[in-house]
């Protein structure tokens, strides 16, 4: 069974993530959905023609240049040893090809590498703008709803006023924070929020860091040394490493993405504001492009809207109206 007959009777209950991701990705559904359901009204057989407007209506919705040649080549091949004829009767395969580009045969999971033997370390890294630190107080508002007891560290030392949102968003979700203004050292901070959250037995930190990608160099040394620090407090950490892109930022977000793996080591990437375009095609191209797994996505402004990425969910979101 290929996975949109799967998905298309999966989703029958109303589940509240399910209705999110429907929400959340309406845009790019009447955007590329939309025009892939009249390009398969508009011919009544699969030619050179309808190949290219299909190739066209990908890139435009963001999958990226590299990712929809190779989709093509694929969905090509599929057509031609099949010997299928109607459009549409390509909208199953070309689910199930969108799928497989975003699995490709990894098994795929979106916990929380929890350290066993105490606290857990997760280092936020991107660029300024691209909602980084509401992002961790979503996360952290869900850590504690789970019963965890959650610190932040605000080691964004260089961004001015990146103190003071964490510090207000803290104070809004009821979570402790450190912070060190007599310090522009990252690193010292890091190394003061790790010793607390050891001797106030915390569950989870969840540390801001600077995303200044202009100057690389300085960048890679900074997150190295915050690295170092927190590898020799609490051994093993950090445990998940999280890049925030801005959806809505389309192939420049690629780039950052390429940019920051080269410089440290990335766990997933968060991709916010997801709601926010008609480009939702992104998530596969990230993950075709970058290699890094998309762990959680943005569809909206309230906490709820900040949902654990789920292949199946975003599928349907995207195809729901020609299920």
């Amino acid at each position: 069974m290929g996975i949109f007959s799967k998905i298309k009777g999966a989703f029958k209950k109303e589940d509240k993530s399910v209705l999110t991701y429907e929400k959340g990705l309406s845009k790019t559904r009447k955007g590329f959905v939309d025009k892939l359901a009249n390009l398969s009204k508009e011919y009544s057989e699969i030619n050179d023609n309808y190949f290219e407007e299909l190739e066209e209506l990908l890139i435009n919705a963001d999958i990226g240049v590299s990712t929809v040649m190779d989709f093509m080549d694929k969905l090509q091949l599929r057509v031609t040893k099949e010997n299928i004829t109607d459009p549409a009767m390509l909208t199953e395969i070309i689910v199930d090809e969108l799928f497989i580009i975003y699995v490709n045969d990894q098994i795929l999971t979106n916990k929380i590498n929890y350290n066993k033997d105490g606290v857990t370390v997760i280092l936020f890294v991107g660029v300024n703008g691209v909602g980084k630190t509401t992002t961790i107080a979503k996360l952290a508002s869900k850590f504690k709803e789970e019963g965890k007891k959650v610190l932040l560290v605000a080691a964004d030392t260089f961004r001015a006023g990146a103190v003071e949102q964490l510090d207000a968003w803290s104070k809004k979700i009821g979570c402790k924070l450190v912070s060190d203004t007599n310090t522009s050292d990252p690193a010292s901070v890091v190394y003061k929020g790790l010793t607390k959250a050891l001797e106030d037995k915390f569950d989870v930190v969840l540390i801001d860091t600077a995303g200044r990608l202009q100057n690389k160099v300085n960048l890679m040394k900074e997150l190295e040394k915050i690295n170092n620090v927190a590898q020799k407090i609490i051994p093993g950490s950090p445990h998940e490493t999280f890049l925030v892109v801005d959806a809505t930022t389309g192939q420049n977000g690629i780039s950052q993405a390429k940019a920051f793996k080269e410089i440290t080591n990335l766990s997933g990437i968060i991709l916010t504001k997801l709601d926010g375009t008609a480009k939702g095609g992104i998530v596969l191209a990230i993950k075709q492009e970058v290699d890094v797994p998309v762990r959680y996505i943005g569809l909206g402004e309230k906490q709820e809207d900040l949902q654990v990425f789920d292949i199946e969910k975003y599928i349907y979101g995207l195809f729901k109206d020609m299920m």
